[in-house]
This record gives structure tokens, sequence and C-alpha cells, in this order.
């Protein structure tokens, strides 16, 4: 398994979703991200203020 290289759906910006999160990710049975670091911060303190 390599990095990949992954567009942000929001910003559209490219991030890198390394070996090891793909590995942590597949291990959770989570989906691979669709949002950079910077935007899942973003969203996730804009739910949290509500």
């Amino acid at each position: 398994m390599a990095d990949k290289t992954l567009t942000c759906k929001d910003c559209g910006a490219e991030f890198v979703f390394t070996e090891g999160e793909q590995a942590f990710y597949s291990e959770k049975g989570f989906q691979e991200p669709t949002r950079c670091v910077e935007c899942r911060r973003a969203r996730k303190q804009q739910r949290n203020n509500y």
C-alpha cells in the first residue's frame, strides 16, 4: 500500500492519505476521507458551536 494523493471536496486542495492512515481507516471500517485536515477540523468546530 502506498501513499495516495486525494482532493478535498470542500476547498479543492490536494492532500496525502498516508499508508498508516489507510491502514487505520481500513481497520476501523472507515471510508477514505473526502476533506483535507483543515476542512475536517473547521467542519468539526462548526458542528460543536451549534
